[in-house]
């Protein structure tokens, strides 16, 4: 293993214990709702420069708070509605989601998407969502009526082809205490594994549907997605990135391009308003 990939795991792991630490148990569902200016204000309205809610998806063993407690802000200063929800929960099992099976949690999407829509009043909103964020939203864009209520999907570190279970399960040490807490009945790690229904399903007919705009931003790091140009998609209106084309000192894996990389932050908000879009370099990690 690289001398940088042995210490970036564990500021990784470090962060996120921290940030789990900072919102307890108890407290998670209240502080989904209470982060101002944008961040689940349902007062919200959007601006005629970005005239889109965003929903932020969070990952497998994620939640709607630890996963974007550097994203979301990041938005909310460039003056997004910005909204972030909690799907695939387990019974017994608090904190560590997107575990359901994903067909159920995509109904949980539609779910939310309509009650921004509703709050917001926007006809329409654009999506961001970090690994299985970024794979589950595509089903309910294909089955679930999604397309006509969503403008663009931006996938960070997606599974879209899929991946294998220990490349899953490399991502229990980013979550502490979450080996003690399941079972062997965790659907969503089933739904990912390359060559499972879901997937045959999903890709079936192609990639993408008509009438949305897809990014995927990929970094040749990642160790749970492999090799990671599966993450990639196919199809019209598709953008692949991949991070070291635009900064080859991005050292970001799986789990750090979505928690803190700001060079994928860019790439972000390039995707979401690409009138305004700037080109994206190593320094746009201080932008």
């Amino acid at each position: 293993m690289l001398p940088w990939k042995r210490a970036l795991r564990p500021l990784a792991a470090l962060l996120l214990t921290a940030a789990v630490a900072l919102v307890p148990a108890a407290g998670v569902a209240q502080a989904a709702q209470a982060p101002s200016r944008g961040w689940n204000d349902y007062t919200c309205k959007p601006s005629a420069a970005h005239p889109r809610p965003v929903v932020l998806v969070h990952g497998t063993f994620a939640n709607s708070v630890d996963n974007w407690l550097a994203l979301a802000p990041y938005l909310e200063n460039r003056d997004y509605c910005v909204f972030s929800f909690d799907y695939g929960q387990l019974s017994g099992v608090p904190l560590f989601h997107g575990l359901g099976p994903i067909d159920k949690s995509a109904e949980q999407l539609k779910t939310f998407v309509d009650k921004v829509l509703a709050a917001t009043g926007a006809p329409e909103t654009d999506l961001v969502g970090h690994s299985q964020g970024g794979l589950m939203p595509r089903y309910y864009l294909k089955f679930l009526g999604g397309a006509a209520k969503v403008n663009a999907l931006v996938g960070i570190a997606p599974d879209n082809h899929g991946t294998t279970l220990s490349g899953l399960t490399s991502l229990l040490p980013y979550f502490p205490g979450i080996q003690d807490l399941l079972t062997t009945n965790t659907p969503a790690l089933a739904d990912q594994v390359v060559g499972s229904p879901f997937l045959t399903k999903l890709n079936e007919g192609g990639d993408t549907v008509p009438g949305v705009k897809y990014t995927v931003l990929a970094t040749k790091y990642d160790e749970v997605v492999t090799p990671y140009r599966s993450q990639f998609l196919s199809g019209s209106g598709v953008h692949n990135v991949l991070l070291q084309d635009l900064c080859a000192l991005d050292l970001s894996e799986h789990v750090a391009i979505g928690l803190f990389d700001r060079i994928a932050f860019h790439e972000v908000a390039n995707a979401l308003d690409p009138v305004h879009a700037t080109p994206t370099t190593c320094a746009s990690a201080f932008s």
